[in-house]
């Protein structure tokens, strides 16, 4: 999978010593750090630059005095940002230590008092000899052998009576002293005070303990865990050779064999294996080649290809096209307990910045700027992908200046809590909400071209480049437009072909001009073949997120043509990897992110703390300013849930039958209205307070039994209804 270029670290320019070189004894002196298409040369008025005077052909120091294009500071130490990241990696790593051999303390005094004993027991084999007077047992056995073949040399008997003296009395002054010495240490010990007890013990059981250490043991535990995969060049370049990569040798002649040059690496980075390698030159292959031959490369390192994380090293960060940076993951990087969303917490956002949207493998915070782009989410169902839109919906929330416009194809309870705040609010693909999203189309394409009026007619000094800019935002109330359409495909497999055709063509003419004029179309579909989110709408959406899909060509449906031979290929997620998908933000950026976390009631908080933000500031419009329910709940007033839920069905229909009634109901919540009929919805809503005016209705000619929106709004308290212009 391929990482973003933060994942690589930064490198300086490389130069060709021996191009440089040759250069100087050329005719024409060159200048390699300049381009090839470099200026005129300057004139003899001109002085010559001090560069050039360098690297003069006939100058002799040239050499001595390049400049090395490499950076004073290591990478770790050339911001404040990551010298403060590491002094804290530090902290936490020593704080882990602490807590790792603390817990295992007593399980070291037990192993260090039984080292100590055998420490001292090889210390009193040691002393045995010395304190024994061996030097002098050997004197006194040879004298005794040379006294009983000469028995009758008095001197000899002399020397033996003598020798055997002196044995005796050193043993007994040896002895005697280590007695002394070991009953003067427990005496001192015992009347010492208690830290003066714990030194003496420590500096006795010490050395005792070291003297009785083996060449294996250790007294403290291993502390890092093994590694779960080993990584080296050699691995690296025979994982490159069995994926066809580099060229192989019959077995004799292995050590001419063309191999990888590591820039860096491989080494330890975080959870995992980090190298920078170049391919080598005459064989054909290119960085792209790499990343297309992933799995393979996987399968040969033993891992799964999910824990490779491959991406070109680019030029600026001192690539080449052959030039590769890869991670290796210890286990999968995108399992585990979610990351809640800052947003959660956040009071306020400006749309203007970018959205804190996830976390990449390696743990690296992934922001999605969505102002001037369009948005699309695409991937199989129960895999995140609502919430994961959600994301950036939410962030336009916190910002006061932003006029949302939702669509729900699906018509579920996901989006419900938007009604509180959302200027247009269309959920279902019923013909009603059909309408009601071609009306809301419309009125967005009457905004944009009023927009553009506007636009054109302001100064440049206002308005230099044609586009919305925060103050013109504020100055001319033109709030930024946030267009999130859900579940595409029910709308589009919903509509008659013409309806469909111009529906595709107006969200076609607000995806590619809107931009400008301050819209962010955020959209998402399932498996968006040609039948149900056309190319033409595809194409011109410039950032796309897909979770798991079924096959490559599915991902490049999401993605992009092409993407998946890139490595952007979201089909290689498996079912645990809930909010995780590929993210592709251009041509040649795609990252793997595990999204932040938003759950239903955190996103329904954000928007009551939205509708709050709009109302400060003037910005409650449309839909969200009439809606009774919201109203209710921003007044901390109690409405029935029944009623609540059913106005929230018929939000686009002035009257309904009850049998669409109760499906739309069902839609909402399956789990509440599931066993519902025309009986318990009447009596339900007879108990909230609603009085039918007339249990009959009359929809397209035809006459049934329904409901009128006016008699479900008659149960709402009449100061919400006031509130609201009803």
């Amino acid at each position: 999978m391929t990482e973003p270029a933060t994942a690589v670290p930064e490198m300086g320019t490389v130069h060709c010593l021996d191009e440089h070189r040759a250069a100087r004894t050329s005719a024409a002196p060159v200048d390699l750090t300049k381009p090839a298409l470099a200026p005129d040369p300057p004139t003899a008025e001109a002085p010559a630059a001090e560069g050039e005077a360098v690297d003069r052909a006939d100058n002799p120091l040239a050499d001595w005095l390049t400049v090395p294009d490499t950076p004073v500071l290591p990478a770790w130490a050339r911001s404040r940002a990551s010298v403060i990241a590491n002094a804290r990696a530090l902290g936490r790593l020593t704080w882990w230590h602490t807590r790792y051999h603390g817990f295992r303390a007593p399980k070291y005094l037990v192993k260090a008092v039984l080292l100590a004993a055998r420490g001292f027991f090889r210390a009193t084999a040691g002393l045995w000899p010395t304190l024994s007077a061996q030097d002098h047992t050997a004197t006194v056995r040879a004298l005794r052998a040379q006294v009983k073949a000469r028995p009758e040399d008095i001197d000899l008997a002399a020397r033996l009576q003598a020798a055997h003296y002196a044995r005796t009395q050193t043993r007994r002054w040896r002895f005697g002293a280590a007695a002394v010495t070991v009953a003067a240490t427990a005496i001192g010990v015992a009347l010492a005070p208690p830290l003066l007890q714990a030194g003496i013990t420590a500096a006795v059981v010490t050395p005792l303990a070291y003297l009785g250490r083996g060449k294996e043991t250790r007294l403290l535990d291993q502390a890092a865990p093994p590694l779960k995969v080993e990584m080296s060049a050699q691995q690296l370049n025979d994982a490159l050779r069995a994926a066809g990569l580099l060229k192989s040798g019959s077995g004799k002649d292995d050590k001419d064999l063309p191999k990888v040059h590591c820039t860096m690496g491989p080494v330890r980075d975080g959870r995992g294996w980090a190298v920078i390698f170049d391919m080598p030159r005459g064989g054909g292959k290119t960085a792209s080649d790499v990343l297309a031959k992933r799995e393979v490369i996987a399968q040969e390192l033993g891992v799964d290809e999910i824990q490779v994380i491959m991406s070109r090293v680019r030029a600026a960060k001192g690539g080449n096209a052959g030039r590769v940076s890869m991670w290796v993951a210890d286990d999968d990087p995108y399992l585990g307990t979610p990351n809640p969303s800052p947003l959660e917490k956040a009071e306020t956002f400006s749309i203007w910045e970018p959205v804190p949207f996830g976390q990449d493998a390696r743990g690296n915070r992934i922001s999605v700027p969505v102002m001037w782009q369009s948005l699309f989410f695409g991937g199989l169902p129960r895999r995140g992908k609502t919430f994961t839109q959600r994301l950036l919906t939410a962030a336009g929330l916190l910002d006061a200046y932003v006029r949302h416009y939702v669509a729900d194809g699906k018509g579920g309870a996901d989006w419900m809590p938007m009604k509180a705040v959302a200027h247009r609010l269309v959920m279902g693909a019923e013909d009603d909400a059909i309408e009601a999203l071609k009306a809301m189309l419309q009125e967005l394409l009457a905004e944009m071209e009023r927009r553009f009026a506007l636009l054109r007619d302001l100064p440049t000094s206002v308005c230099p480049e044609g586009k919305l800019t925060p103050e013109i935002m504020v100055k001319y109330n033109l709030p930024v437009i946030f267009v999130t359409i859900d579940e595409l495909q029910e709308y589009f497999t919903a509509m008659e072909r013409e309806d469909r055709e111009q529906v595709i063509n107006d969200l076609c003419r607000v995806a590619r001009r809107g931009p400008a004029a301050g819209f962010i179309c955020n959209f998402a579909s399932q498996r968006p073949d040609a039948e149900s989110v056309p190319p033409k709408l595809r194409e011109i959406i410039t950032i796309r997120y897909s979770t798991q899909v079924v096959d490559r060509t599915s991902s490049d449906m999401v993605l992009g043509k092409g993407k998946a031979a890139q490595g952007a290929d979201a089909s290689v997620l498996s079912e645990d990897h809930k909010g995780v998908g590929v993210l592709v933000t251009g041509p040649a950026s795609y990252v793997t992110v595990r999204a932040d976390y938003l759950d239903g009631p955190a996103f329904a908080a954000l928007c009551r703390k939205g509708r709050t933000l709009r109302e400060t500031a003037g910005q409650l419009t449309g839909d969200a300013a009439g809606d009774v329910t919201a109203a209710a709940d921003a007044a901390g007033l109690s409405v029935p849930a029944i009623v609540s839920d059913v106005l929230e069905v018929m939000r686009h229909s002035p009257r309904m039958f009850t049998t669409d009634l109760l499906a739309g109901l069902v839609n909402l919540d399956e789990d509440v209205y599931g066993d519902f009929n025309a009986e318990r919805l009447a009596a339900e809503l007879e108990a909230a307070g609603v009085k039918r005016t007339s249990k009959q209705v009359k929809i397209s000619g035809a006459n049934g039994a329904g409901y009128q929106r006016r008699d479900i709004e008659a149960a709402v308290p009449a100061e919400i209804l006031l509130s609201v212009g009803r």
